[in-house]
């Protein structure tokens, strides 16, 4: 089978947990979170500085981490008594990955030239 078969095989695989990854990311508060962690990137946040830098009550916090780490989208690791959230890049990668290869060299409903701008 071809290279650009098999990519398009794995991404019809992978087109489900695509799809919730993109609905964890469809609420104003974890794609909040996100924006922070990656702003924050590589060292990531520990909950506390989400919060400050947030403005969400602990508890509902907690829900939206959780949400976004059962979604891959993030990482956690312990430090002493505290967690550190990072954006899981790869992840994020290779979801930008689908939605480039679906929308700009796929089916070229979109020029790649106007995505790439965006991003300068």
């Amino acid at each position: 089978m071809e290279v650009s078969k098999v990519k398009t095989a794995a991404g019809a695989d992978r087109t489900a947990a695509y799809a919730d990854m993109f609905s964890a990311l469809g609420a104003e508060p974890r794609l909040r979170i996100l924006r922070a962690l990656l702003a924050a990137h590589p060292d990531g946040m520990v909950v506390g500085e989400i919060q400050n830098e947030l403005g969400i009550a602990a508890s509902t916090l907690s829900h939206h981490l959780e949400k976004l780490k059962n979604e891959d989208l993030i990482a956690v690791r312990r430090e002493s008594t505290f967690l550190r959230y990072t954006a899981n890049t790869s992840i994020l990668e290779e979801l930008l990955g689908f939605l480039y290869a679906e929308c700009c060299t796929r089916n070229k409903a979109i020029k790649p030239a106007n995505i790439t701008q965006l991003c300068k």
